[in-house]
């Protein structure tokens, strides 16, 4: 499930889609947010371009509402059931583990886009280091 080849490999370990060697982002720690959502423009280890078209990552953004509302109803769930919160007392635990959140959906999300598009093939790293 988690092995080389799996589109949850490229996601949860921030690899290029294609490849699976190269990463996607340029700043591996998420929390460093002013580098947080750079991403780099080619895999430095099979030449995938990552910006496909202009505005491709306006897809991202179904993916990162998806994930946004799981953790919005996972956050009311958690605080209601077993701290007993009122609706209006929970608001505030939803934004806080939002905001914290952020980084990591942005991030995957955009991870996630690419991945629908692209195949992952080993063939091209090996292509890549016969030429060389």
């Amino acid at each position: 499930m988690f092995k080389k080849g799996s589109k949850l490999y490229s996601v949860l370990f921030n690899k290029c889609p294609r490849c699976h060697e190269g990463d996607f982002m340029k700043e591996k720690n998420m929390f460093k947010l002013n580098k947080a959502f750079q991403m780099h423009e080619h895999c430095d280890k099979c030449g995938l371009k990552y910006m496909i078209e202009p505005s491709f990552y306006y897809g991202a953004m179904y993916i990162n509402y998806a994930l946004t509302v799981g953790i919005s109803i996972a956050t009311f769930a958690i605080v209601t059931l077993f701290f007993d919160f009122s609706l209006v007392e929970s608001f505030m635990p939803i934004v806080i583990a939002l905001i914290l959140s952020a980084p990591l959906t942005i991030r995957f999300s955009r991870i996630g886009w690419i991945n629908l598009f692209v195949k992952y093939d080993p063939k091209v790293i090996k292509s890549k280091e016969s030429e060389q």
